[in-house]
């Protein structure tokens, strides 16, 4: 008959390095993947503000350039 092993399970158990070595690069390159998809979504976040002053911005000039527009107009109206 057989002697009952004595210890942990882990001492007889199989150890594969390749195997583990796999599931901790899977595990890196998850976490890139997400800090990349945070990276992006603050990018594009970053790019919407740019693009809503931009906006702000040509407004502003188009709404200079039809007051002045307007004061020239009444300004000839209103001229003897």
């Amino acid at each position: 008959m057989p002697q009952p092993r004595s210890g942990s399970r882990f001492l007889y158990a199989p150890f594969d390095a390749t195997h583990i070595r796999i599931e901790a690069s899977e595990r890196v390159m998850e976490e890139r993947w997400s800090a990349l998809e945070y990276r992006l979504k603050r990018i594009e976040e970053m790019l919407d503000q740019i693009e809503k002053r931009v906006w702000l911005t040509v407004y502003g000039i188009v709404a200079v350039i039809l007051a002045q527009g307007v004061a020239s107009i009444l300004s000839a109206i209103s001229a003897p």
